[in-house]
């Protein structure tokens, strides 16, 4: 028993003594900012930071469905890029078979974008008189 904590030890110290120092780090690093950081306080301090601007309106305000339609598709894109990603660097593992695969999986993808573009999932814009979406362009 004793030799195998005397294993453990030997093969993995530089671990331990990795967490440990980040550990420390962050904990000197926040001291540290709540030591020297200033305290002021004013009428805006409580105030959350909007990029600059500050909030009007409810914060339990509705938002269209439409604007969580693009966040899924955004997600749903993104994590097509990071299968790609882990393809492109196994292809010459993969081969042929590797690369018919991540077409299937990309043509895949697109019809589901084409869908979602003739569903209209995608128009952003308010609709004119005609019941067609308008475009800034025209």
């Amino acid at each position: 028993m004793a030799d195998t904590v005397t294993d453990l030890v030997a093969r993995y110290w530089a671990t331990g003594f990795f967490i440990i120092a980040s550990l420390g780090l962050c904990a000197s690093m926040v001291g540290t900012s709540s030591l020297l950081g200033g305290r002021s306080q004013g009428v805006s301090k409580p105030l959350p930071f909007e990029s600059g601007i500050v909030g009007t309106g409810h914060a339990r305000q509705r938002f269209s469905v439409k604007f969580y339609l693009v966040a899924m598709l955004f997600v749903i894109f993104d994590i097509e890029a990071v299968f790609l990603f882990a393809w492109a660097i196994v292809i010459p593992d993969v081969g042929w078979t590797g690369f018919w695969g991540a077409a299937v999986f990309i043509l895949i993808l697109l019809a589901g974008l084409l869908y979602d573009s003739r569903t209209g999932a995608l128009d952003w814009a308010p609709e004119s008189s005609s019941g067609r979406p308008r475009h800034p362009a025209g």
